[in-house]
């Protein structure tokens, strides 16, 4: 009940390759057991009674969706346009895809989630690995900071405030809020015409939610404030637990003066920091604004939660603020633009660097130890797939044989 394509196979290996892999003899076949041993999950789980509910497929549909939408910097209807479907009927399309995905995951969580390494299974993991095979790591640093987002004053507030009812009544007099969105929205629907399309309950910003859904459709907003500025928003249709709308955005600059109010803030925490009053960690979570470093003591942190970062995926904003700093050190207050735009201020703590080396266990332990749960985890679904594929029938066309995947 389960098929690879043949199409699946190619268009699985293209993106193997394309991400920079070596084209590899055994390359196309173990790609081919792993679409293979994914189905034999999704079969399996039919078997085991391993659920997933319509709620969490719905859910991932949602938020894929959202996603891809505002990736793209468009609206509902430009992804519509674009693939010649409602947004309904290319939910249809992936549905069963996203099911069957969630399903692997499932299955693949069940499977090896008492697994766990000791620290002698990460030695003779390393220990394993040729001395020419082990890899190279570059530069790596410690680094965390502490951003304040300036407080507007209350003048620039009314000011857009004043603005946006200006241009509300333009549209309410019968000028077009499209053409209103794209001339003075400052947000990234502001080309589409204000244009957010469908978004279910609980997307959106609360304040943003809350105005829209208190109008009737086609009527147009107050001016009121979300953490991304001044909004006017146009409710469009509700339906069920969706609305369409589009909106108007001004975003407030601080003054000069809010942000000096900002860099003494930050200047004086700094100093406390070095005064020993105050650990920068214990500063960064309970005064940082930056809400993906603030949890971690301000650390920026690589792909498995580490707080050592290649300088290659550094920001080379920070990269070269820290450059010419000592290591243990606080940088002054710097301003810049955080990645929605705001303008903000920080500082910066320079921990520590390690040089450009080959792997080894006092250094990269994190690392090896996390390679080492990952074969661990590879080799108890092999043996899950050896044993598994004894309950179901699996039919590979001659073709590949050479693979030797059911031998």
């Amino acid at each position: 009940n389960y098929i690879v394509l043949k199409s699946d196979l190619e268009s699985t290996y293209i993106n193997y390759l394309s991400s920079g892999n070596p084209a590899t003899p055994d390359a196309k076949c173990r790609i081919l057991g792993q679409l293979i041993s994914q189905k034999l999950m999704v079969a399996k789980a039919e078997i085991d009674s391993v659920i997933v509910t319509d709620i969490e497929v719905e859910s991932s549909l949602d938020s894929r969706m959202q996603a891809i939408i505002s990736q793209s910097g468009g609206s509902q209807e430009q992804l519509e346009e674009y693939y010649g479907k409602t947004l309904d009927e290319i939910k249809a399309d992936i549905r069963d895809d996203i099911k069957q995905q969630l399903i692997v995951q499932r299955m693949q969580a069940t499977i090896t989630e008492d697994i766990k390494v000791t620290p002698q299974d990460v030695r003779k993991f390393f220990d394993k690995i040729p001395q020419d095979s082990l890899p190279y790591f570059s530069k790596e640093v410690e680094v965390a900071q502490i951003v304040r987002i300036p407080d507007i004053g209350k003048d620039q507030k009314e000011e857009l405030k004043e603005k946006l009812n200006e241009i509300r009544a333009k549209a309410i007099a019968g000028e077009s809020f499209e053409e209103l969105a794209k001339e003075y929205s400052q947000g990234p629907s502001a080309k589409y015409g204000g244009n957010l399309g469908f978004a279910q309950r609980g997307v959106m910003a609360p304040e943003f939610e809350a105005a829209a859904l208190k109008l009737k459709a086609g009527e147009i907003s107050r001016p009121f404030e979300t953490q991304f500025g001044m909004h006017i928003v146009q409710l469009l249709e509700r339906r069920g637990n969706e609305y369409n709308s589009r909106h108007i955005l001004l975003q407030p600059k601080p003054s000069e003066v809010d942000i000096e109010r900002t860099v003494n803030y930050l200047d004086s925490l700094k100093t406390q920091i070095e005064q020993d009053s105050i650990s920068f960690t214990k500063a960064a979570k309970e005064y940082s604004e930056d809400q993906f470093t603030a949890g971690r003591g301000g650390f920026f942190s690589d792909n498995l939660g580490g707080t050592r970062v290649s300088v290659e995926d550094l920001d080379p904003v920070v990269f070269f603020a820290i450059d010419s700093m000592e290591a243990e050190t606080i940088s002054k207050p710097l301003t810049y633009r955080t990645d929605d735009g705001k303008q903000a201020v920080r500082i910066l703590y320079y921990k520590s660097s390690i040089k450009p080396h080959q792997a080894n266990l006092k250094e990269d332990w994190q690392k090896i130890q996390a390679a080492t749960l990952n074969e661990k985890k590879s080799r108890i679904l092999d043996r899950w797939f050896n044993e598994a594929r004894e309950d179901v029938f699996i039919s590979i066309d001659d073709e590949y044989d050479y693979c030797g995947i059911l031998n």
